[in-house]
């Protein structure tokens, strides 16, 4: 493969896109419309928080698949809800063959929850919290290269941001989660250049006011 195509896969459509998400029909629905994509929405960016502490020794694929399952087991992750969780709840999530059944990772959840709302009411919203850990553009890659993002699995920011909340009381957010929900929820671009969705994020970030 050229130098200039790779990282990426040519669709049927003709479209170029990151290599990683030519696996499922799934992956790549999720690649086009979802991932590096800017979100403020907290309901989402608590979920993905969540999702990415279960993926933890996973693939995301393995997670994706069963998100909907993980949607119904923990009220759409809404935190106010979540966080009045109690023991029938954690044996009907373990007994849940929809989701990864881990108690850890279901203890985990319930926890970070009620942590979210603790950081509502300092913050505002977990979205003013998360976008102040948005890098400065000028720190990023000039080129996002398949080559650059094998070496980008943390950040300085990410880093930060793991470290704090886990002062807060948060658990399964380490760096490198953080920096997955970072590229998930758009605090940073990491589609490869070339990828026809790279330059469908970076117009939706030019246009988004993020939250203080």
């Amino acid at each position: 493969m050229s130098e200039a195509r790779a990282g990426l896969a040519q669709g049927e459509d003709g479209q170029w896109r990151c290599r990683w998400c030519e696996a499922t029909p799934v992956y790549r629905a999720y690649h086009d419309s979802e991932w590096g994509f800017p979100v403020t929405d907290d309901r989402r960016l608590f979920e993905k928080l969540c999702l990415e502490g279960f993926q933890a020794g996973l693939s995301w694929l393995t997670i994706l698949n069963k998100r909907e399952a993980f949607r119904a087991g923990f009220a759409n992750f809404e935190a106010e809800k979540m966080a009045r969780f109690g023991a029938k709840d954690t044996s009907r999530l373990l007994a849940d063959a929809g989701i990864v059944r881990h108690a850890g990772k279901i203890a985990s959840a319930i926890n970070n929850a009620q942590r979210v709302i603790e950081l509502r009411e300092e913050f505002g919203s977990l979205a003013a919290y998360a976008w102040g850990y948005e890098p400065d553009p000028k720190s990023r890659p000039k080129k996002v290269t398949h080559e650059a993002l094998q070496t980008m699995v943390t950040s300085p920011e990410s880093i930060a941001m793991s470290k704090d909340l886990k002062k807060r009381g948060w658990s399964f957010v380490g760096p490198t989660t953080v920096y997955a929900f970072m590229q998930a929820m758009g605090l940073v671009n990491d589609h490869v250049h070339g990828c026809h969705a790279r330059d469908v994020a970076l117009r939706q970030r030019a246009a988004l006011k993020p939250p203080r």
